[in-house]
């Protein structure tokens, strides 16, 4: 039975993290809720907390369970800080993509390696207070054990999977115009969604493993003169693909690098903030 008891860090852990929008909101059958504050105010949900695989997983609604979030307005630095606060140190973020690319047709799997961040107005990073100046690498935005993670899990489940490409992060709510679509495509880019950022630039900061999984949905608006995206269209198709791709994070959960703790971690993302002096301590 699901226990809806109000715990808080201190009560229960986890491992591995899951942000995950609309389809996905069941995808812990048995789970308890955690509530967590933070320094930035209230995440979009309280966390719930189960197993996946024999893993320890807590599962974020990014825009709340009643999707009461647009993308422009989700807390990001509250997900992100309470995730970590209850030991979370790898992060899944399957998300909806449109395409860029024609062969990139809709129920494709996109894991990409690289990013581009059109999105403006949105809380950058958790290092805003007065003198407290941070700089983290993000060249390659992404954790690579996530990642070939990721695209072995859809593999092994036969699904169409690219392995690499760019998401570019616009900032919603409304979609792409034909203009700002070719102008993407034209930048070499693949994918174009709206919530990555400032998800992946936030777990950098955090020396957190962050790895995205896009599920294309339509064709971006300029791409071979297409229809125009609709918001009914994109939750049709995912719909139609919501259960490949719980089973791609299912099996990706139980297929990450085993936990580690922060002073021993090896991944080139857990050690992002060596050699650096922190204003004030992570949880």
């Amino acid at each position: 039975m699901t226990s809806q008891t109000v715990l808080t860090p201190s009560d229960i852990t986890a491992e591995i993290g899951v942000i995950g929008g609309s389809g996905l909101y069941d995808f812990l059958d048995d789970y308890e809720t955690v509530e967590v504050s933070t320094p930035f105010g209230s995440p979009s949900d309280p966390l719930v907390v189960g197993e996946v695989e024999g893993r320890s997983v807590a599962f974020m609604t990014r825009h709340g369970r009643d999707h009461r979030h647009a993308p422009h307005r989700v807390n990001y630095r509250a997900n992100l800080w309470a995730l970590r606060a209850i030991g979370v140190r790898q992060i899944l973020s399957p998300c909806a993509v449109g395409s860029l690319r024609p062969e990139l047709g809709p129920g494709t799997l996109v894991v990409p390696d690289q990013l581009v961040d059109r999105t403006w107005g949105r809380a950058q990073t958790v290092y805003d207070a007065e003198g407290a100046v941070v700089h983290v690498g993000f060249a390659d935005p992404y954790c690579p054990n996530g990642r070939q993670v990721a695209v072995d899990a859809a593999r092994v489940s036969q699904l169409d999977v690219v392995a690499g490409g760019t998401l570019v992060v616009v900032n919603g709510p409304r979609f792409s115009t034909r203009a700002e679509s070719l102008m993407h495509q034209q930048l070499g880019w693949d994918i174009v969604g709206m919530t990555t950022m400032p998800e992946a630039a936030l777990a950098r900061e955090l020396a957190l493993c962050f790895t995205t999984i896009a599920l294309v949905t339509d064709l971006d608006a300029g791409v071979e003169g297409g229809d125009p995206v609709t918001h009914d269209e994109v939750m049709r198709v995912f719909a139609q693909n919501v259960e490949g791709l719980k089973g791609v994070l299912r099996d990706a959960v139980g297929q990450l690098p085993a936990h580690e703790d922060d002073e021993t971690a090896t991944c080139v993302c857990r050690r992002a903030l060596d050699g650096i002096t922190l204003p004030f301590p992570l949880p």
